[in-house]
């Protein structure tokens, strides 16, 4: 077993190698994990001292000239800036790692934050569509970076169509409507900045697409089994792994939904969830009895006692922060996979409770509330699961059999 008190320190490092220890228990890292972040600190002090420098000199030019020296001297593990992120936030912490240089990629980023802000706090969006957009728009304010920064007063309609028909061709349909449906957003939010002379947003092109057009993604009852029967409950990331996939199966939670549950929404004694969807909206969910026994298990045996915050569901490895929307999803799919269900998103579970409950007989209006959706034109799609149902309203084909 690894044990950071035996690493060997000298350098400039030296003075933070016991508090950054004690942080890496704090998060839940093992002793092995936390004894090769204070190697990679020992190497680090040793390269400073070697080169006449201190821990102010961290600079990214510095650690970018680390992490070469580091490959070179043939290291084969811990060899990129993700290495060094617990590091630096520990350091940053104990306000040792000077500010970041101002340079024009800072200042893009930094109206990225400005920007995923506004949709939070001014358009009330929930802090993962929010880096949804981010992340759609990103590429486009990179584009625009130049030596002397960003500047986008030049910004023409013919800009904003080109990104478009650059970015767009080749991906999935609902990609590609992202990525239209966020830089719109983020036109507004220029123009109303001021950050750019008119409105662009209208110069946006739409994808093309019908609505209603196709079926959901589901699941047949017994594949549901299997999913549910992959995890392996004796393991704390089995018990986990089944909670989350209970919720999404028998509620139709979204991955985001699941992802910001906190222990203060489960209300035991009433046997309620409140639920966070979309627009920030917090509504209130009866909590069957199987899966208030799963996610109970998870909490009794399965959440580390260092996790950070008060999330229900957390990372597996530390640092033991909220598990992301996107962790969520990589959950779902790791268990289809393990079932033999091939590639399957989490969405799919809430299209397979939509279709059971009309393959029940559950009125359509009755399936939409269920859901929590706005429209009953969103719920409309599943109506068409219902073969038997569609068969009364089909008229007979001009010249068909009888």
């Amino acid at each position: 077993m690894g044990d950071p008190s035996r690493v060997r320190l000298t350098g400039p490092l030296t003075p933070f190698a016991e508090g950054f220890a004690a942080e890496l228990a704090r998060q839940g890292y093992t002793r092995n994990s936390a004894a090769d972040q204070v190697r990679l600190l020992a190497h680090l002090s040793r390269w400073l001292a070697v080169h006449g420098l201190d821990a102010a000199a961290l600079t990214p030019p510095v650690m970018d000239a680390f992490l070469v020296a580091r490959r070179s001297e043939g290291y084969v593990l811990w060899l990129s800036r993700k290495a060094l992120a617990p590091l630096l936030a520990y350091l940053g912490e104990q306000r040792v790692v000077p500010p970041a240089t101002r340079s024009p990629l800072n200042e893009a980023e930094t109206l990225v934050a400005r920007y995923r802000r506004y949709l939070v706090s001014e358009r009330g969006l929930a802090v993962g569509t929010a880096e949804g957009y981010v992340h759609y728009v990103r590429p486009f304010l990179a584009a625009k970076v130049g030596d002397d920064g960003i500047d986008l007063r030049g910004l023409t309609p013919a800009d904003v169509t080109n990104f478009v028909l650059a970015t767009c061709p080749g991906r999935a349909r609902g990609s590609a409507k992202l990525t239209v449906t966020a830089l719109r957003s983020l036109l507004r939010f220029l123009h109303v900045e001021g950050l750019i002379p008119r409105p662009l947003a209208p110069a946006v092109p739409s994808v093309a697409g019908w609505r209603l057009a196709g079926l959901p993604r589901r699941l047949e009852a017994g594949e549901v089994e299997r999913l549910l029967a992959s995890c392996d409950r004796r393991t704390r990331t089995g018990r986990r792994d089944f909670a989350i996939l209970m919720l999404l199966a028998r509620l139709g939670l979204r991955s985001g939904e699941v992802s910001s549950l906190s222990l203060d929404d489960v209300d035991w004694c009433a046997g309620e969830l409140v639920v966070r969807g979309k627009g920030n909206r917090a509504e209130r969910l009866p909590l069957p009895a199987d899966i208030g026994q799963a996610v109970a298990s998870y909490l009794r045996r399965g959440r580390p006692a260092t996790a950070d915050g008060r999330s229900v569901f957390v990372r597996v490895r530390a640092p033991h922060r909220r598990l992301s929307s996107v962790g969520v999803s990589q959950v779902v799919a790791g268990a289809a996979q393990r079932a033999g269900l091939g590639r399957l998103h989490a969405h799919a579970l809430r299209h397979t409770l939509a279709t059971q409950m009309v393959r029940s007989g559950v009125p359509i209006p009755e399936v939409g509330q269920v859901l929590r959706h706005r429209r009953l034109l969103t719920t409309a799609i599943y109506a068409k699961v219902d073969r038997e149902g569609l068969r009364l309203l089909a008229r007979r084909w001009p010249g068909g059999a009888a």
